[in-house]
């Protein structure tokens, strides 16, 4: 039996989206992973159909109109909701993505998978935590430890990028692998190289928290996971009541886009069958939808 069921009968396609992602965009990868699928489930003869999901890049109705027609069960939206009242986000943070158009994103280093030079794409309006991270990833690249680093970049690093010293972050940072994983500190100890990434990775992941909690004082330092899909979708709300950061909620923006996606398909519909529709028709205007 157990070579005739798959492992997952849901499976989500993640195009360009915030976070980890390859950038793929999802017209090129939703067809190939579809086609991937029937052709498996053909040669094991699954009895169950595999759904599979879109997602990524996925912040207006056309866009999810276009992931269903693309052949999608379903879609998961991500980058749109850290804006959302629910998100535990920093009510600062969620007013920079309410801010943020199609291309105020960059590729940043991980804070998870540093040392392979692994990248997650965030927001870069309004903050400078992409290129300080990549400041950082360009340092351990470049040199054995931090003691090979020319005092006046370690000077500069301290000032400009971590706004704290060498010492103290090695301080704190010791303090917290003591605590989780002393192997880490006595690897450190062992290899200066692996000391310059625990420091550097101290950055990477209070980035992320203070973006949740809104520190005032490292607001240029926020590290947001977000994508296109932000944009998107801030064009979308644009003078609609989903402009306010106030009434983004997780359920109407999931309603007003799949609605939305219901109002767009029809309309191409009608105009597969030759019927004259007028632009406005594929336009749908964010309303509250109970």
């Amino acid at each position: 039996m157990a070579s005739r069921v798959p492992i997952a009968e849901d499976i989500t396609v993640e195009a360009d989206s915030g976070g980890h992602t390859d950038n793929r965009p999802l017209t090129a990868l939703l067809p190939a992973v579809v086609g991937l699928r029937d052709a498996l489930t053909r040669r094991f003869g699954y009895s169950s159909r595999i759904r599979v999901g879109a997602a990524g890049g996925l912040g207006s109705p056309d866009g999810v109109a276009a992931a269903f027609a693309l052949g999608a069960a379903y879609v998961l939206t991500g980058s749109v909701n850290q804006a959302s009242v629910e998100a535990g986000l920093s009510d600062d943070a969620k007013a920079l993505l309410a801010k943020a158009d199609l291309a105020d994103m960059a590729m940043a280093p991980s804070a998870d998978m540093f040392e392979l030079g692994v990248k997650v794409q965030v927001l870069r309006r309004g903050t400078m935590y992409a290129g300080r991270a990549c400041q950082l990833y360009e340092t351990y690249r470049a040199y054995s430890g931090l003691e090979a680093v020319p005092a006046d970049q370690r000077a500069r690093l301290e000032r400009e990028v971590l706004h704290a010293s060498l010492a103290d972050i090695w301080a704190e940072t010791k303090q917290y692998w003591q605590g989780r994983d002393q192997a880490q500190v006595a690897r450190a100890e062992r290899d200066p190289k692996h000391r310059m990434a625990l420091v550097f990775r101290w950055y990477l992941s209070k980035s992320s928290r203070w973006a949740i909690s809104g520190d005032p004082t490292r607001r240029t330092d926020y590290q947001v996971w977000c994508g296109p899909a932000m944009g998107a979708f801030n064009r979308w709300v644009a003078g609609s009541f989903l402009a306010d950061p106030a009434n983004r909620s997780a359920v109407q923006i999931a309603r007003n886009l799949l609605e939305g996606a219901a109002v767009v398909t029809r309309a191409h519909q009608l105009r597969t069958y030759a019927v004259p529709v007028p632009a406005e028709a594929f336009a749908f205007t964010p309303r509250r939808l109970v």
